[in-house]
């Protein structure tokens, strides 16, 4: 699905962000991006999301060259990937169901699939008793399980959640968690970025470790070694 061939950024002659990055992700994957904070994790993903061009390399999102599509069709391409910030990004003076309905009327979605498809995703996400909270209603963690909820509300086929627990205690950490694995279960890839070292023993998953923009160690067995 995703495909990283020697890939560099470089911001700064002496300390480039990224070098000679080689990274398959496949379809379905649950993957995690360690790292300490400067290690090129969100680099890696503004490089997906085409908000970056890669100083050399290729990015390639399933056959697509992400970095020669014209400017007018990067949107497309964002469609197809639903991106989970640490600070949850919400909109205040919406419910919880007008934020994830947001999302679904951006994308050109009708009345009849949004009343129908926005309680089943707020379910997934375990905020049916929280539909028509604003989010200064919210705790943390439902805030961020609001946020994953518009994230898939379209169905993408990838999940990008960056540092989605930074802001989070253990307890929200791990529900938050809980939920992007029940989403993987579900067929949909996941790409998540954490410095966490229990978030990551507790998935057991792949985890690829980057250091000073090169990736020093891929694991299969979901342990975060640095």
């Amino acid at each position: 699905m995703i495909y990283l061939e020697n890939v560099s950024k470089v911001y700064s002659a002496n300390s480039p962000a990224l070098d000679s990055v080689n990274l398959t992700i496949s379809a379905g994957e649950f993957v995690s991006l360690v790292g300490h904070s400067g290690a090129g994790k969100t680099t890696i993903v503004k490089l997906i999301l085409a908000e970056e061009k890669p100083t050399s390399g290729l990015v390639f999102f399933e056959s697509l060259d992400v970095h020669k599509i014209k400017s007018r069709d990067i949107p497309k391409l964002r469609r197809r990937i639903g991106v989970v910030f640490q600070d949850f990004r919400l909109l205040e003076k919406k419910t919880a169901y007008e934020n994830v309905a947001f999302a679904m009327e951006v994308a050109g979605k009708t009345e009849e699939e949004i009343a129908s498809e926005v309680p089943h995703v707020l379910d997934l996400v375990d905020l049916s008793h929280r539909i028509f909270n604003f989010p200064h209603q919210l705790s943390g963690g439902e805030k961020q399980r609001l946020a994953i909820a518009r994230a898939i509300i379209n169905q993408p086929e990838l999940i990008i959640a960056d540092e989605p627990t930074g802001n989070l205690d253990p307890i929200n950490a791990q529900e938050v968690v809980r939920i992007l694995k029940k989403i993987n279960d579900l067929g949909t890839t996941i790409l998540l970025t954490t410095h966490n070292k229990d978030v990551i023993d507790s998935i057991g998953k792949r985890v690829v470790t980057i250091d000073k923009g090169k990736i020093i160690r891929d694991n299969k067995d979901g342990k975060y070694v640095l």
